[in-house]
C-alpha cells in the first residue's frame, strides 16, 4: 500500500548510505559499508545513479536495499536494464525528480521563473530550442490532467506511482499547497490506455536534450571495473 511504501521510505532514509560510485571499485566500497552494517552503525545500504552491472556487483557483496534513480514521465532510460535488474534482485527503487525537475508541474513558465543561479535553468532540456520543443510535452500532459480533474503535477506523479509498489517517488517541495497536491496524486487512477497515452507524449524521441550537462556524472558514467582488473585485489 502507499502507506507501507511511505513508512519503508522513511525507515530507509534515516539509515541508508546512497553512493554514486563513479570509477571506484564497487566491491571495496560496499565491503566497507557492509562492515558498518555488521557493527550496527547503519541499517541498510543503498546506491544512487548506479548502472545495472554495478548494482549486481554491489548486491553480491551485501544485499542492497534500494537504488535511487531519476525516473519520471520524461526520464525513462532506466527502464531498459536498471529497473528490471532491481526487480530481479528484490531491490526497492527510490525515484527522484518524478516531476521532471518541476517542468511537469507548470511547463516552460516554471523554468523561466527560476533564478539564474538555479542549476536547473542550465540543464540541456531547459535551453533554447530544446525548451521550446519540450513545451508540447507539458501542454499535452496539462490537457489530459484537465480532462481527469487533477493538476499536471498530480498526473505525472500518478504515472510514477503506477509503476509498482516497489517504487517510492520523492518529489521535492517547499510549499504546503504543493505537498498536499503530491499527496492527492495517490488518488489519481490511470488505466493502461491512459498510461500508454501519457508515455507517448514524452517518448524518447519526443524529448529534446539530455537530463544533465556533461559535467555531471550519471549512471551511464558510473560503470565499475571488475575486481580482477585491479592489481590490488
Amino acid at each position: 500500500s502507499a502507506q507501507e511504501r511511505l513508512i519503508l521510505f522513511w525507515g530507509l532514509g534515516q539509515a541508508c548510505f546512497l553512493v554514486t560510485f563513479s570509477s571506484l571499485l564497487v566491491s571495496l566500497k560496499v565491503g566497507e559499508l557492509k562492515k558498518l552494517v555488521e557493527e550496527g552503525k547503519i541499517k541498510y545500504i543503498g546506491l544512487s545513479e548506479a548502472s545495472a552491472s554495478t548494482i549486481r556487483r554491489a548486491h553480491a557483496v551485501h544485499p542492497i536495499t534500494a537504488v535511487q534513480l531519476e525516473w519520471s514521465l520524461w526520464s525513462r532510460d532506466v527502464e531498459e536494464e536498471i529497473v528490471p535488474t532491481c526487480r530481479e534482485l528484490g531491490i526497492g527503487i527510490v525515484a527522484y525528480s518524478p516531476l521532471g525537475r518541476g517542468f511537469l508541474s507548470s511547463g516552460a513558465k516554471f523554468v523561466e521563473s527560476l533564478p539564474d543561479n538555479d542549476f536547473r535553468k542550465h540543464l540541456p532540456r531547459f535551453q533554447g530550442e530544446n525548451l521550446e520543443h519540450n513545451k508540447t510535452i507539458f501542454e499535452r500532459v496539462n490537457e489530459m490532467a484537465a480532462r481527469k480533474g487533477c493538476t499536471p503535477a498530480q498526473l505525472a506523479l500518478a504515472w510514477v506511482h503506477h509503476q509498482g509498489d516497489d517504487v517510492v517517488p520523492i518529489p521535492g517541495t517547499t510549499k504546503i499547497d504543493n505537498f498536499n497536491q503530491n499527496i492527492g496524486a495517490l488518488s489519481v487512477k490511470l488505466t493502461p490506455e491512459e498510461m500508454a497515452q501519457l508515455e507517448s507524449f514524452a517518448s524518447a524521441d519526443a524529448v529534446k536534450g539530455d537530463r544533465y550537462g556533461g559535467t555531471v556524472a550519471t549512471w551511464k558514467e558510473s560503470e565499475t571495473p571488475p575486481p580482477s582488473s585491479w592489481k590490488g585485489e
